[in-house]
């Protein structure tokens, strides 16, 4: 099927691997001009490189810091100068710090609601009005299980999540009769560099080795595996498409249908 998005430009956070990486190339493969961002611009213009490689598409690097409201205006500003215009937005960068109340120090809350929920706000603050000269979009953030299944070990992480859920409704319907569509995805586990440290903390604190904690994770998902950042990246595509044109303030839960807790 035709998604309908040859020829759009799109916008990526978190695009120098993981989820942002797979949905950069699942964005590039359809046609799309990508723009993506990162702090690191030495791996963010390698991972630029390799999926304009990949796909045949243009895809550029913006590196920048999405704590910094400058460093969001500039990302965003290069991105329409460059493209011409923002037809999709994607918000997946952030890794809030996680821990229990006990161990979380007020740094480590500024740093998961800076990056993860305030990181979110500042790109969707300078892309809406992109979005509304041009006659609409699309904003995808990508967000996490958490947010409506929060953990005590991932305490931080869940409360930003929960934020960004809320703020993905109220947007929706804000927006929607300006065609701007606001959707958030809610991945369960996704096989990624943050999944790593996640379960290894979470051995650390369950006192067992970090295979048992990995096969814990497994059991606790009806599906008896970890989902991959190729599975987020299908469904963030089509809800970025024309295809997913009723689809407003919705919240898509993709955990390989997990009820339990994690490692229950």
């Amino acid at each position: 099927m035709d998604l309908g998005l040859k020829g759009q430009a799109a916008l990526v956070t978190g695009g120098s691997k993981g989820i942002g990486k797979a949905v950069a190339h699942g964005l590039a493969q359809e046609g799309v001009r990508v723009a993506i961002c990162a702090r690191d611009k030495a791996s963010l213009e390698a991972a630029a490189q390799e999926l304009a490689r990949a796909t045949g598409g243009e895809v550029f690097a913006v590196a920048g810091d999405l704590t910094r409201p400058d460093d969001v205006r500039r990302i965003v500003d290069a991105t329409a100068a460059r493209l011409g215009r923002i037809d999709v937005l994607v918000n997946n960068a952030g890794a809030a710090p996680g821990g229990e109340i006990l161990d979380l120090t007020e740094e480590d809350w500024q740093k998961a609601l800076q990056l993860k929920f305030m990181g979110y706000v500042r790109c969707i603050k300078a892309v809406i009005p992109h979005m509304l000269r041009q006659g609409g979009g699309r904003i995808v953030n990508i967000v996490g299980n958490d947010g409506v299944k929060p953990i005590g070990i991932e305490l931080s992480p869940s409360a930003a999540n929960a934020a960004d859920l809320a703020m993905t409704v109220a947007l929706a319907e804000q927006y929607g009769r300006q065609n701007i569509l606001v959707n958030a995805i809610n991945p369960g586990p996704v096989a990624t560099e943050r999944w790593g440290q996640l379960i290894s903390g979470i051995a650390r604190m369950r006192k067992i080795s970090v295979d048992e904690a990995q096969s814990r994770a497994e059991r606790s998902i009806p599906l008896g595996r970890i989902c991959t950042p190729e599975e987020v990246a299908n469904v963030a595509v089509f809800v970025a498409s024309p295809r997913a044109s009723f689809m407003n303030g919705a919240i898509i839960t993709l955990d390989g249908g997990q009820r339990k807790a994690l490692l229950d």
